[in-house]
């Protein structure tokens, strides 16, 4: 496999915080599993801020940008026994990437990253 491109994001969570005490958003830009999940963590904010980073960081390894036929919603997070994140695309969203890729064999690659005040998301798309 070879990379098809990066994308990188980087959230203040000072700014996202009125963000997530927003139910319509919240079901707006997360799937289910992940507002379950990020409701559990002691610090939900960093949690939603690091998966809104890895769902523009994906569009941008895209190349699109978050636009027509890319959904928030079907971009989302998930985590490993282990604790380590991956990144699922599905809908609309899957149809585009492929359809981008020219129906290639691909592998997405995700890391995280967060501090008091900022969260960080890397993607990689490798075909």
């Amino acid at each position: 496999m070879r990379l098809f491109n990066i994308g990188v994001d980087i959230v203040d969570t000072r700014r996202f915080k009125n963000n997530i005490s927003n139910k319509n958003f919240l079901e707006r830009v997360f799937s289910n599993s992940e507002i379950k999940h990020c409701q559990k963590k002691k610090l939900k904010l960093n949690c939603y801020a690091k998966r809104f980073a890895a769902k523009e960081a994906f569009a941008k390894a895209l190349g699109t940008g978050i636009r027509s036929g890319i959904n928030f919603n079907d971009i989302y997070v998930s985590n490993n026994l282990k604790g380590a994140p991956s990144l699922n695309i599905k809908g609309q969203t899957l149809i585009k990437l492929k359809k981008k890729l020219k129906n290639k064999k691909f592998k997405l690659l995700l890391s995280l990253a967060d501090e008091k005040y900022c969260a960080i998301a890397m993607v990689a798309i490798l075909i």
